[in-house]
Order: structure tokens, then C-alpha cells, then sequence
């Protein structure tokens, strides 16, 4: 008999954490394993990339609310869960205007949704040997799944997350083991609940450089080629955390200086992307920042660029890095918190200050350092990623 495992997110819309579970997913041993994903909405381009081994679990519709509209619950008939959501808005709003929260109240209101929702939402009725809640918020597995072993993964930098860090620590708890990404992730994790020392171990983003490669061939980048330029290429969601707004004012930095041949592309799409248009046009870029939206496979633009780079605020181990490494790509990253597990800096890349001058700073080291480029695509070229040995951690649980 199969060991059973379950495992939870959200959707499958694009994003870092959808594409590192579909490589997790890539790796699975099934002749071992009967895997079940339960999504929340089955939603998003990547549903067509989860390998056919894997059992989608049906969609129960009451767990699809958390992100719709009101006048989508409305049409819908969620009437609980909508008085419950018009509520956690209320409350949400009021500890972000008084935590003055750089990103507004969104994270909050997601725990406060999913802490009363909870009450209303069925459980889960089969009985597995694992349960896996592979994306922030985890109150689903925490609270609505029946499992010998339950664990939670953490993918960001808690130390800079705007949520609530009680209600947190509380689905937290209910977890025998937290997975974190990296060393610096779990330093970072550890500052907001040093209680849960005992239960985080390292399971890495598993990375499987053959399908990455695979993909970057598979098509050519959807947009016209310009050998002349000389291109950088990052892949995010367009949010303030991504620092997609510094990016913009550094490429009128670095036109500014004579280098006019530079043109950043951008592979993503989320709820800043009207602020980044106007700061575009404010700062007369159009011609050379280019917000290219939602794409399914975004390893072409990598494969296509002289530099990635990651302009980020804060991250916990950026998957698009790991494989800009894969692709030989030089890489510039900010110098967020757990920024020094993302590369080896001298040889994958640089990393610049947090700062419209650093990133500045670290395009033009890159830019007119041809033999330094150069060494760096051949070191990435040489080394090794692939990483599927760290699922020999998920089952050594079982």
C-alpha cells in the first residue's frame, strides 16, 4: 500500500511558490507515494503543469471565497463566509491604519478570513499518513485535515511580513514540523517565534534543472529582439515588495549616465501594476521598461537576457534566482535580509545595496565588466542545482 500524503495551496495561479511545487511534484516517487493536492480555486496557467501522477482533488466550493469578490460571493450564495469577510476587512483596516503597514491590510485580512471562515468550511474526510499546507496562510490543514504528521513550509522573510503574529503563532502550533527554504530563512522566521525552534528543519525549493531547461527552449521570448540592447530581465509579482518602483527609477539613473542601450523587462502581474505604469511614464522609460504581464513559461526571457535581477525588498529564497543559476545567467540581487543564501557573490552574481543607487551601482559593475560576466556564466554552467535528493526529508517524516 502507497504512503498517502495531501497537500494544500490556493490556487495555481503564476507565481515562485506554485512553480517550486510543481517541481517538488516533478520529483515524487509514485510508485511509493499516492499523492493528493487539494486547491483551494482551481485556478491558474500552472493546473496544466501538475504531472499526471498527482490525484486533483476536486474543488469544494466554499473554499474558493477567500480571494473572490463580494459581488462574486454574492452571486455565488457565500453568505457566511461573506459576513465573516466584510468583517475581517473592518478589523484588518483598522490594525493597518494603526500599525501604519506599508502594504495595507491584505495579509491580515487573509488570517482573520481563514481564522472565522474556518467554522463553516468542511473538513477534509479522508485519513492520510502526511499533510502538507505548501503556502501561507495554513489554517486548511491545521484545522480541516485528519493526518499522522502535518507539516507547513515557509517561503518568505517572517521577520518583514506585515501580518499578525499571534493568530500565526496559534495555526503554527498545530504543526509537528516547519519546512523553511533556507538557513536565513529560518533566522529570520525564528525573530517572531522562537518557540518553534524545535519543529523547523531545512527542506530546500527542489529545483529540477532539466524540465527548467527543457521549458527555456521550448519557445522564443514574444517580443521583438533587439541585439543592440543590452537586456535585463526580472520575473515577480508586481507588488512593493518586489521593488519593481526602484527598478524604474534606476533605469532613468542609468540613462541618465550615457548608458541608453539598456532595456529592463519585466515577467509578472499582480495589484501594484497601475503605480508602476504611472512611475514609467513620470520617470519617460517607456521605451525601455517594459511590464510584459502574465506569462506561463518566463525561462525564455531569462534564457534571452545579459543580466537577471532581483530588486526585491524582501524575499525568502527567490525561486527565479535559483533558476537564472541554472540558465548561466549573471545575477544582481538587493541586499535583503536573507539575500547571502541566494547567491555566492563574485561567483553568481552580485549583490547591491537596497537602493535605487545600489542597484545603480551593481548594473554598471555588471555592464561594463564583460570578462566578469563571462566567468559567472561559466561557473553557473558548470554547476550542478538539482536538488531532488532534499524530497529524502519529506520522506524520512513518513
Amino acid at each position: 500500500m502507497r504512503t498517502k500524503i495531501f497537500i494544500s495551496v490556493f490556487d495555481m495561479e503564476i507565481g515562485g511558490v506554485e512553480r517550486s511545487l510543481i517541481n517538488m511534484l516533478e520529483g515524487f516517487n509514485y510508485e511509493k507515494f499516492e499523492v493528493d493536492l487539494f486547491i483551494c480555486h482551481h485556478s491558474g496557467d500552472f493546473m496544466s503543469l501538475i504531472p499526471p501522477q498527482v490525484n486533483v482533488l476536486p474543488e469544494v466550493p466554499a473554499y474558493t471565497v477567500f480571494r473572490k469578490s463580494v459581488k462574486q460571493c454574492v452571486k455565488e450564495g457565500h453568505v457566511s463566509a461573506l459576513l465573516i469577510r466584510a468583517f475581517s476587512k473592518t478589523v484588518a483596516g483598522m490594525k493597518a491604519r494603526r500599525r501604519k503597514l506599508k502594504e495595507g491590510p491584505g495579509y491580515i485580512q487573509m488570517q482573520l478570513d481563514l481564522k472565522y471562515t474556518r467554522f463553516v468550511l468542511p473538513p477534509i474526510k479522508k485519513q492520510y499518513d502526511l499533510a502538507i499546507s505548501y503556502a501561507w496562510p495554513h489554517d486548511i490543514v491545521a484545522t480541516k485535515v485528519a493526518a499522522a504528521k502535518k507539516l507547513a513550509w515557509i517561503h518568505t522573510d517572517y521577520s518583514e511580513l506585515e501580518i499578525d503574529n499571534h493568530i500565526d503563532l496559534a495555526v503554527w502550533n498545530k504543526f509537528d514540523v516547519i519546512a523553511s527554504i533556507s538557513e536565513a530563512c529560518t533566522d529570520a522566521f525564528l525573530t517572531k517565534y522562537p518557540s518553534l525552534k524545535s519543529r523547523v528543519t531545512l527542506i530546500e525549493n527542489i529545483t529540477s534543472p532539466s524540465f527548467i531547461r527543457k521549458m527555456a527552449n521550448n519557445e522564443q521570448p514574444q517580443i521583438a529582439a533587439d541585439k543592440m540592447a543590452f537586456t535585463l530581465v526580472s520575473v515577480g509579482r508586481l507588488s512593493y515588495v518586489k521593488g519593481f518602483d526602484m527598478a524604474i527609477q534606476a533605469l532613468r539613473g542609468l540613462h541618465d549616465k550615457g548608458l541608453t542601450n539598456i532595456r529592463w523587462l519585466v515577467v509578472g502581474y499582480g495589484g501594484f501594476e497601475a503605480e508602476l505604469k504611472k512611475l514609467i511614464v513620470e520617470y519617460k522609460v517607456e521605451e525601455s521598461f517594459l511590464l510584459l504581464g502574465k506569462k506561463t513559461n518566463p525561462y525564455p526571457y531569462i534564457k534571452a537576457c545579459d543580466v537577471y535581477v532581483q530588486p526585491s525588498r524582501y524575499e525568502g529564497k527567490a525561486v527565479t534566482v535559483t533558476e537564472a543559476k541554472i540558465l548561466g545567467k549573471p545575477i544582481l540581487i538587493t541586499k535583503y535580509s536573507t539575500s547571502s543564501s541566494q547567491i555566492q557573490e563574485g561567483l553568481e552574481g552580485v549583490i547591491c545595496e537596497l537602493s535605487v543607487e545600489g542597484i545603480i551601482a551593481g548594473i554598471e559593475k555588471i555592464f561594463w565588466d564583460k570578462a566578469f560576466r563571462q566567468k559567472i556564466k561559466n561557473y553557473c554552467e558548470n554547476m550542478d542545482y538539482e536538488n531532488s535528493y532534499e524530497l529524502n526529508k519529506i520522506y524520512n517524516l513518513l
